[in-house]
């Protein structure tokens, strides 16, 4: 039987402040806080769960994985990217390529994401 994925781990200083973010930016349920993880999950449960663990150091360098996020359409994507600026996320670069965009950020930890469409 194949692998399923059950949950996407974040490391982070402050899984709880971490949480709120997510929790608004991706509509994903608290469930709560239990030890050094705060977990969210899909309240349609289609997708995986999200860990907030806490690490003791700082993000440092470019994140190895990131995540894709995609918007029906432009005027969705330039909304939902100044939403998420409103929740604390930061504005790293854009980049448009034939019929694809795409706008890096950053979660309020510094944890690169993208918003796309195409």
């Amino acid at each position: 039987m194949p692998l399923q994925l059950a949950n996407i781990v974040i490391d982070c200083q402050n899984p709880e402040k971490l949480a709120e973010f997510w929790s608004e930016a991706i509509g994903y349920t608290k469930v709560g806080i239990f030890n050094q993880y705060a977990v969210l999950e899909d309240p349609a449960r289609k997708g995986s769960n999200l860990l907030l663990q806490q690490v003791l150091e700082p993000r440092s360098g470019k994140n190895r994985v990131h995540w894709d996020w995609l918007a029906p359409n432009k005027a969705e994507q330039q909304s939902e990217i100044a939403r998420l600026i409103e929740l604390d996320a930061t504005k790293i670069s854009e980049t448009q390529e034939s019929d694809a965009s795409w706008t890096v950020m950053q979660d309020p930890e510094g944890n690169e994401f993208c918003v796309a469409f195409h």
